[in-house]
C-alpha cells in the first residue's frame, strides 16, 4: 500500500535521531489527517444523496398515500442540515491539524514544499474566519461555498413544503398531536440553529482548535 509519509520523509537524512523519528511521525499524522478529509468530504455527500432520496420518496408517498406523511420531511430536513454539518466539523478538525503539520515539516526541511493547506484555504474555504459552517461571511467566497448554499436552500424549501402540505391534515386532527408537532419540531430547529450559530459564525469551534495546536505549527493564510 502507498504511504505518503514515507515520500515526506525521504526530504530529511535518514538517520535515527530523535529529530528524524518526530518527522517521520508528523509525516505520519499528516498523511493520516489527508485521509480523513477525504473521508469526511466522501461522508457529506453520501448523506446529502440519502437525505435527498428519502426527501422525494416522502414527497411521492404524501401524494400518492396520506398528505400526513409529508409531516416527516422536515424532520429528515433538518436531521440532514445537522448531520452534514457534523461532516464539516470533522472536515475542518482534518484541515486545521493538517495545516499545522504541514508548516511544521516545511519548517523542518527548510523548504516549501507541502501547500496543500494554501491551496485549500484560497480555493475551497479558509479556516479561522467568521463561516456558517463552509460558507465564508466576509471575503473567500467560492464554489465550494455556493454548493453548500444550494444544499442549504434545497434543505430549507424541502422543510417548508413539507411542512405546508401536511398541515391541513394536522390542523384536521388537532390537538394534542398538533400542538405535541409543532413543540417537538420548534424545539429541535431552535436548538440547532442556536448551537450551529454558537459554533461555527461565531468561531467557537476553530478557536477550540486553536487553543490545542498553541505553539505546533502556525495558522496556514490564503
Amino acid at each position: 500500500m502507498h504511504q505518503p509519509h514515507r515520500a515526506i520523509s525521504t526530504l530529511v537524512p535518514v538517520n535515527d535521531s530523535p529529530q528524524h523519528a518526530a518527522f517521520d511521525l508528523a509525516a505520519a499524522q499528516l498523511s493520516r489527517m489527508r485521509g480523513m478529509t477525504v473521508e469526511y468530504h466522501r461522508q457529506f455527500f453520501t448523506n446529502t444523496r440519502l437525505a435527498m432520496a428519502l426527501i422525494v420518496a416522502l414527497f411521492v408517498a404524501a401524494l400518492w398515500i396520506d398528505m400526513l406523511i409529508s409531516l416527516l420531511i422536515p424532520f429528515v430536513a433538518l436531521w440532514a442540515a445537522v448531520q452534514t454539518a457534523f461532516d464539516a466539523s470533522y472536515l475542518m478538525f482534518a484541515r486545521h491539524y493538517a495545516a499545522r503539520l504541514e508548516e511544521r515539516l516545511n519548517a523542518q526541511t527548510g523548504e516549501t514544499v507541502l501547500v496543500g493547506a494554501r491551496m485549500e484555504a484560497a480555493y475551497l474555504f479558509p479556516l479561522d474566519a467568521p463561516k456558517i459552517v463552509t460558507i465564508p461571511l466576509a471575503s473567500g467566497f467560492s464554489w465550494f461555498g455556493y454548493v453548500t448554499i444550494f444544499f442549504t436552500l434545497l434543505g430549507v424549501a424541502a422543510y417548508g413544503f413539507g411542512l405546508g402540505m401536511g398541515w391541513g391534515p394536522l390542523s384536521d386532527i388537532g390537538d394534542p398531536w398538533q400542538t405535541a408537532y409543532v413543540s417537538v419540531l420548534a424545539i429541535l430547529t431552535a436548538a440547532s440553529l442556536a448551537v450551529g450559530i454558537w459554533w461555527f459564525p461565531f468561531g467557537t469551534g476553530e478557536r477550540r482548535l486553536n487553543d490545542a495546536l498553541a505553539g505546533f505549527g502556525g495558522v496556514i493564510e490564503s
